[in-house]
């Protein structure tokens, strides 16, 4: 066999690959959207005024006194704090 003769056969079997196979790419379902889904670094740090550690506001217990909110990073600094009085 002729390197012309191979060289052609190839495109030919190259070009009918794509057209049978090639296709089956349109029939799939279109992927899903990946959202993107904010990280907790993004959220502001708010100090425990007992224990005095930084905490994610999302993730901070709340407790409001005399008008001002505080932000504790568990149950236990939170009581602590209320025990105060």
């Amino acid at each position: 066999m002729s390197p012309v003769r191979f060289i052609v056969l190839a495109v030919l079997f190259y070009l009918l690959y794509r057209l049978l196979f090639g296709r089956k790419k349109d029939n799939l379902p279109p992927k899903p959207e990946v959202h993107k889904v904010e990280s907790p670094a993004q959220d502001v740090l708010v100090q425990d005024p007992v224990c005095k550690t930084y905490i994610p506001k999302g993730q901070a217990l709340r407790e409001k006194k005399d008008g001002e909110t505080y932000y504790f990073c568990s149950e236990e600094c939170r009581k602590r704090f209320l025990d105060q009085d």
